[in-house]
């Protein structure tokens, strides 16, 4: 197996066909939501008692107890939190960053100091429980993390009148998630692939995860995610169970598989984003990553490899969020709109090597590389897509105590 999948044809657009296979795995929703995962609907979920038993009673807002104040129109400037790798760079400078700033005035603060989603949350909680600022006025969390924010109410409802490039080109599929209908509150970033990364300097090539957490020439100088729903995707794929749908006994020896690879002293740290600086120094030799920080790093170090496990990859989706107390609404609003031009959009594509899911994208590429047209790992055809996966749609109960047992594995 080679660090690319082979190119199929190109028919229809990569959005249309990420948005497609999304809604058929999850039933219209992203990979790492969860409210319609087991009959638990969206008004179920924002009840006193199922909020009291996952530990957040008292911490939920509404628009009526909680109120921010838009200074947009007197304050250019806007906050901005994200991912590592997840903007385009030029030396110290993010080019389509810079053009939205001096095409609107608005000054924009970009850190990236989202590296997990639960790290993320943890930073977030408590001022967002008690409806306090949290000095950020958008940020990017993946489907699940940003359900569970619309659900307790800490998000402001964006103004789809400044959005009319998000309505016009976010592919279809992926405009009404069951939660965030008509996607009040959310705006997707970016999709990707979870698969396997190697340096080929220090070690051959790895075609599956079982190799990843079992070979002995591997030992001690691997990472896995600490995203559990990536992590134990996988490890409930290497004890025959669907990722999608399992049963309580296939998830308990899952766990208990990742727990022997763990005790064994196999697996040398569990990470965020930051596995990409040690698998290119060499500290790391291989890693569970994400396609598009891979494909980033091969551009600086070509002994990266990315590798499509033979158990299938995982699909996934992040989205820009304005939480609550935030005073810059309108101008995130315009940094979303802006990343919603498809030309804008493909050269964002064409540095992250993520999924875009905005549609148009993949023509606006023949003008800026033409050699990303049908790349797998950014346009991926329906075939592609095929040999994907998601983890299970669960409540927010359930989901908190699945982190808590992996957590516990992991020494988190």
């Amino acid at each position: 197996m080679t660090n690319r999948w082979s190119r199929g044809p190109v028919g229809d657009t990569a959005a249309d066909r990420l948005a497609r296979q999304i809604a058929q795995q999850l039933g219209g929703v992203s990979r790492r939501s969860f409210l319609r995962g087991t009959g638990v609907s969206a008004l179920a979920l924002g009840s006193t008692g199922l909020l009291a038993a996952c530990g957040t009673e008292g911490t939920q807002q509404t628009a009526d107890t909680c109120r921010s104040t838009d200074l947009s129109e007197s304050e250019k400037q806007l906050i901005f939190s994200n991912w590592p790798l997840y903007m385009d760079e030029k030396g110290d400078s993010y080019p389509t960053l810079d053009d939205f700033q001096q095409q609107t005035g608005i000054e924009v603060t970009y850190n990236t100091d989202v590296n997990d989603n639960n790290q993320f949350f943890a930073k977030v909680r408590n001022q967002l429980g008690a409806c306090e600022p949290v000095d950020r006025d958008l940020f990017v969390l993946t489907d699940w993390m940003a359900a569970r924010m619309v659900t307790l109410g800490w998000l402001q409802e964006l103004d789809h009148d400044n959005l009319p490039n998000v309505d016009a080109n976010l592919v279809a599929s992926l405009q009404d998630p069951a939660w965030d209908p008509g996607r009040k509150f959310s705006v997707p970033w970016q999709s990707g692939l979870t698969g396997i990364a190697y340096n080929s300097k220090y070690t051959g090539e790895i075609s599956s995860f079982e190799e990843l957490v079992t070979r002995e020439d591997l030992s001690g100088r691997v990472s896995l995610l600490t995203e559990m729903g990536d992590t134990m995707g996988f490890f409930l794929k290497l004890v025959g169970a669907d990722p999608g749908d399992f049963e309580q006994s296939e998830w308990e020896e899952a766990l208990a598989r990742l727990e022997e690879v763990v005790e064994a002293g196999h697996v040398r740290q569990f990470t965020g984003n930051e596995y990409a600086r040690d698998l290119s120094k060499g500290d790391l030799v291989a890693a569970e990553a994400w396609s598009g920080d891979v494909m980033v790093l091969q551009d600086r170090n070509p002994d990266i490899k990315f590798v499509i496990p033979d158990e299938g990859a995982s699909l996934w989706s992040d989205n820009m969020l304005v939480p609550n107390k935030a005073e810059h609404k309108t101008n995130a609003e315009m940094l979303m709109n802006y990343y919603y031009e498809p030309e804008v959009a493909a050269r964002l594509a064409a540095w992250v090597w993520y999924i875009t899911p905005v549609a148009g994208a993949e023509e606006a590429m023949e003008k800026i590389d033409p050699s990303l047209v049908g790349e797998p790992l950014v346009f991926p055809t329906e075939d592609d897509l095929a040999n994907t996966f998601a983890f299970a749609n669960v409540d927010i109960k359930t989901r908190e105590e699945y982190d808590a047992a992996f957590n516990q594995v992991i020494g988190a």
